[in-house]
């Protein structure tokens, strides 16, 4: 009787494949998918609050004041999403018939329901930037003529960092010259800063310095910070009052939201300085996947914590490759069908880091 032997490929799969059903799961789909610290959760539990659509929740005050401060802005608003956040800023800079000139992989067009279209009647007018990232050159040859027949530009949209671009950074210079430019054009200039305590964080620079020429600016206390629900909006004192009434109409007035509030109070206070972790693993992944065949990145254009490579060389499109890694308890997605996104977090350690990149060249042999 012949004897049969197991292939390396297949040895190795069953190695690397858990034996328990309750086995960790390694989340590398989005920063979304962090837990709140065991701070955070005492904080909700003893959370001051009241009805903040009466502007009397103390604990909703304190996070928009501290987040303001932060900014070197007049005032925020705390608001359930980063896409409501967007939206509101969209609807207060711009009329109806309008467009927006924007990288074509910004959020707001491609992840937030055509809310655009929907909620203030805009039209994006998005341009090809390298890496997610345009420049003054690109934008100025956008902007809308005086024609009456022709609809006028209203607003310029950024991201930084840009998470479809593969987590990359606005540089400073050119981000001021955006938005100096735009200003002497009479556009304003809104900041999709989701999360911009990772840009800061790379560029060594704070918050307020990086996006200080905006006009406004968006910030997700729910990725990388590891609160649960809610992000930011900042601007002038009478922007945020516009933004209170367009936060009620999208049904964003929330009433004891305190209990939320708090653990963006801890987000804000401890959690931007363990940012750099979440780089130095991405880093080392990046640089793994580099040595894998069939996989398409450059370690050099990975400066945050979100990866974006490719995997056509590996005979699997995204969904195929998706549902391997899903077999072995590493959960991952793809943007397109061709280039895949990891994402890490807080909830994501050195050694899940290793144990992915075992499991990437595994279904690679396969």
């Amino acid at each position: 009787m012949a004897t049969k032997f197991a292939s390396p490929v297949n040895s190795v799969a069953e190695e690397l494949r858990p034996n328990s059903a309750l086995a960790k799961k390694i989340d590398l789909r989005s920063d979304t998918v962090t837990q709140p610290t065991p701070e955070m959760r005492r904080a909700m539990a003893e959370a001051e609050v009241g009805d903040d659509v009466y502007g009397e929740d103390p604990t909703v005050n304190r996070l928009e004041a501290l987040a303001a401060r932060m900014f070197e802005r007049e005032a925020s608003i705390f608001v359930p999403t980063g896409t409501m956040g967007n939206q509101i800023a969209i609807k207060i800079h711009t009329r109806p018939g309008q467009e927006i000139i924007c990288e074509e992989r910004a959020h707001f067009i491609n992840l937030e329901s055509a809310t655009v279209a929907a909620f203030s009647g805009c039209l994006p007018r998005p341009l090809m930037g390298e890496d997610g990232v345009l420049t003054w050159d690109q934008i100025k040859k956008r902007i809308a003529p005086p024609a009456y027949y022709r609809a006028q530009t209203g607003l310029i949209s950024l991201e930084n960092t840009v998470s479809l671009g593969g987590g990359t950074i606005y540089p400073q210079a050119l981000a001021d010259e955006i938005c100096d430019r735009a200003h002497e054009a009479g556009l304003p200039v809104h900041l999709d800063g989701a999360r911009i305590f990772n840009a800061a964080t790379a560029m060594g620079k704070s918050v307020a310095e990086i996006s200080r020429k905006f006009d406004s600016v968006m910030f997700c206390l729910s990725k990388g910070l590891c609160a649960p629900v809610g992000s930011m909006l900042l601007g002038s004192r009478q922007f945020i009052e516009k933004a209170r009434a367009y936060r009620k109409a999208l049904g964003g007035g929330m009433r004891q939201s305190g209990i939320l509030a708090a653990a963006g109070l801890v987000a804000l206070e401890k959690m931007p300085a363990r940012l750099a972790e979440d780089h130095q693993n991405a880093a080392v992944l990046a640089e793994g996947l580099a040595q894998v065949p069939g996989i398409r990145i450059d370690p050099k254009k990975v400066p945050t914590n979100i990866l974006v490579f490719g995997v056509t060389g590996t005979g699997m499109n995204t969904t195929e490759f998706s549902q391997k890694l899903a077999a072995m308890d590493v959960l991952a997605a793809g943007i397109d069908s061709e280039q895949m996104r990891f994402v890490t977090h807080n909830d994501i350690s050195r050694a899940d880091c290793m144990k992915t990149l075992d499991v990437v060249r595994a279904i690679c042999r396969k």
